[in-house]
């Protein structure tokens, strides 16, 4: 799967980073740097495109909090030959309070066999403030889209748009990045980038240098398209070592959410005789 790379000295050093790793069976991860411009538009106009899948997205994004799921993330250090020398596992789940607030909660008890981190479910909080869909249309004004071509993702075919933000601010991040969308529904399928600011790449947790991530997505209840996979590799430098890292994000078993209660009224008080 060809992947276009948004900026290209850094993608040239994420690559290289990786070493011996191979990808995982799920998905194929290789990337290009920017190739030449693409030699026809698509049938429709770019910004017609762009409106629709941004449609789609405001869609996923209210309708996702009322889907369950189960989700695992998995930290692995990789070893000189680049096989997996240690893993931290966490899985969770959303849920929702007494109040009808979702929540994620911890499912099955923290696992680690890390060599070099020590790490705690606490630590990946941060995972959750990554937004999953970045191209919402109240956000488009701030982007600037280019088309760059076609190619398929997982047999469908997609049209390409690279994803730069116009400006960074101090106190939000943008994605930039790359953006697959299905040539025929107009749906976005998969993401690659990463999210800044002004003080440069935004990393997913605070002690690790995560910052650039594959995402695909599923098709759910056949209306929605949902992330279900995302992976981030790239090499942590601790007391002088070189340690190849990788995290892995899944989401699977997706169901909807039971409807949130009603809120109960308060009795009323009888006025005094």
């Amino acid at each position: 799967m060809v992947v276009c790379a948004t900026q290209g000295a850094p993608l040239e050093a994420q690559a290289g980073q990786q070493g011996p790793i191979a990808p995982p069976p799920e998905h194929h991860v290789t990337r290009i740097v920017t190739g030449p411009e693409p030699e026809a538009p698509p049938a429709l106009p770019e910004a017609e495109i762009v409106r629709h899948f941004s449609q789609k997205e405001d869609e996923y994004i209210l309708s996702r909090p009322g889907y369950t799921y189960r989700k695992t993330i998995r930290i692995q250090e990789f070893g000189p030959d680049g096989q997996p020398a240690g893993e931290f596992v966490l899985v969770t789940e959303p849920s929702r309070d007494a109040s009808g607030k979702v929540f994620e909660k911890v499912v099955e008890k923290p696992a680690s066999t890390l060599q070099h981190l020590f790490l705690r479910s606490e630590d990946l909080e941060g995972i959750q403030r990554i937004p999953a869909f970045p191209l919402t249309s109240s956000q488009l004004a701030k982007y600037d889209l280019k088309y760059m071509g076609k190619e398929q993702v997982d047999e469908i075919d997609c049209y390409i748009f690279q994803v730069k933000p116009k400006m960074v601010e101090r106190i939000k991040s943008y994605f930039d990045g790359i953006v697959w969308v299905d040539a025929k529904y107009l749906e976005v399928v998969k993401t690659y980038g990463k999210w800044v600011n002004d003080q440069g790449e935004m990393h997913a947790m605070l002690n690790l240098p995560f910052s650039l991530f594959e995402t695909y997505r599923e098709y759910v209840d056949g209306k929605y398209w949902f992330p279900n996979y995302s992976r981030s590799d790239t090499t942590l430098n601790l007391k002088g070592l070189e340690i190849p890292v990788r995290m892995v994000i899944k989401w699977t078993d997706f169901k909807a959410l039971p409807a949130a209660p009603p809120a109960t009224a308060a009795p009323a008080i009888s006025p005094k005789p």
